[in-house]
């Protein structure tokens, strides 16, 4: 299950710990340590934990690089996402230097999804400088609807503690599966034109799907 791949001011620099509850869901900000010492380096960063929905989302660390190759090594994962194909080892520790980059930058936030807060399911990310969601399930974990839980727990995320009164998601017309997810996690169809994308030798359009807050939401 793959869908489109904010202002996140969270002030986790000079957090230490710190949570968020709101309807049943907890966003915590944990310190991580930096790993040293060895040529796959993960830079100092802090962890955030999202739990709603029965799915604890955490930050990617290099113990997850053999399962991610797993998840991300897929034809249909290659065919929908910009992801490298093949994707080994070395694209596996790129793709993890990248989102540690990006969080430390607060440009985008990649989370695995788990259930446990341990076994990696798949990816949800969201992307301040689009203001969209994305996220993909591993072959062997669809049916759980684990793509609709983690897009319902980022895009609260994303509204009560981003304070994004907007999110999107970019899919194309052809990829019904996300559209399923989009319409079961409340998304709608925006007014926007389709963007016509070129990507790995093919062009294709991708549509806007959108989630708001009401008048009453945003208080």
């Amino acid at each position: 299950m793959m869908g489109s791949s904010l202002e996140w001011s969270i002030r986790a620099e000079r957090v230490v710990s710190r949570g968020w509850i709101r309807s049943g869901a907890l966003f915590e900000v944990r310190p991580q340590s930096a790993i040293s010492g060895q040529n796959d380096v993960v830079m100092n960063t802090y962890s955030l934990r999202l739990t709603a929905h029965g799915l604890v989302l955490r930050a990617w660390t290099n113990d997850d690089l053999a399962v991610m190759q797993e998840l991300f090594d897929d034809p249909d994962v290659a065919y929908r996402t910009p992801l490298e194909s093949p994707f080994g080892r070395t694209a596996a520790l790129r793709y993890l230097h990248s989102a540690q980059q990006a969080r430390h930058a607060n440009d985008r936030i990649h989370l695995a999804i788990t259930t446990d807060g341990h076994q990696a399911l798949g990816e949800v990310l969201l992307n301040r400088a689009t203001g969209s969601i994305g996220y993909i399930v591993g072959a062997a974990h669809r049916g759980q609807r684990l793509a609709v839980r983690a897009l319902r727990t980022m895009t609260e995320f994303a509204h009560t503690t981003v304070a994004l009164p907007r999110v999107i998601l970019e899919i194309e017309p052809d990829n019904h599966p996300s559209i399923a997810v989009a319409r079961s996690a409340g998304f709608c169809p925006s007014s926007s034109a389709p963007e016509t994308v070129t990507d790995k030798g093919r062009t294709y359009d991708m549509l806007t799907w959108e989630h708001t807050l009401t008048t009453a939401e945003r208080g």
